[in-house]
């Protein structure tokens, strides 16, 4: 099979959660551009989503039953599942309150594990399936202020490897990219102190931009990617190490 072809997602449908903005967005377009049609699972859809070739699905992540309607009107060639988001709620961990540990748990775990349970059913039936986890180098080595998003990135690790064992007879891999901090609009709000901190972890002294995340999730999407399942892909300029 030529290279071109192994990239080729013509045929398939894709869901995105969290892809109205940053990561998720360069994603969906990334894919989309490759041939796959798109569907974005978010808690809300852009103001003015005429112009962009996105089907858009406006729900809560967190409520099971929402993201089950949602998948049950997906078409039966999607099996194509990037689990992209995710919300912040920062503060130590003697500070934290419950509703900040918790909706980030909701969100950024339950909200992933219940996309994918609702689609493997889909990927059971297709005999194929690609799954990939956005996690994030934080969920590997800690972060003080991030007691909540640090625990939910980590517990995508491990669905990321029971899932990958579980549906892999089936023609399922599942994989998850590891970003560091990426400069998406968000960040790019941050002081300067923190992105320079975060510049100087790095070994290339530069920072991702979100083209680098989805660069990486369309290899794991792609047949290049067929043999690879279970694995942890940091896209982090060496600011893990």
């Amino acid at each position: 099979m030529h290279i071109s072809q192994q990239f080729d997602l013509s045929g398939r449908a894709a869901v995105v959660t969290g892809g109205s903005q940053g990561i998720g967005l360069a994603i969906a377009e990334l894919l989309h551009a490759f041939g796959a049609e798109v569907h974005i699972f978010d808690v809300v859809a852009p103001s003015d989503s005429s112009d962009n070739p996105f089907t858009y699905h406006t729900l809560d992540l967190s409520d099971s039953s929402a993201v089950n309607q949602a998948v049950s009107t997906l078409p039966k060639n999607a099996t194509l599942l990037v689990n992209n988001a995710g919300i912040t709620r920062d503060r130590s961990l003697t500070k934290m309150s419950d509703d900040e540990w918790s909706s980030v748990l909701r969100v950024n775990l339950d909200g992933a594990f219940y996309t994918l349970r609702a689609m493997s059913s889909l990927m059971r039936e297709a005999g194929h399936g690609r799954v990939v986890n956005i996690t994030s180098i934080n969920g590997m080595r800690g972060k003080f202020g991030q007691a909540n998003y640090s625990s939910a990135k980590a517990g995508l690790i491990g669905l990321t490897k029971t899932a990958a064992r579980e549906l892999g007879p089936k023609g399922v891999t599942v994989n998850a990219v590891a970003p560091g901090m990426v400069m998406t609009e968000m960040a790019k709000k941050l002081p300067q102190e923190y992105i320079d901190k975060a510049k100087d972890e790095t070994v290339v002294k530069q920072l991702a931009h979100p083209e680098d995340i989805a660069n990486a999730v369309l290899f794991l999407l792609s047949e290049a990617a067929k043999f690879i399942t279970g694995e942890v892909i940091r896209v982090d300029g060496g600011q893990y190490i």
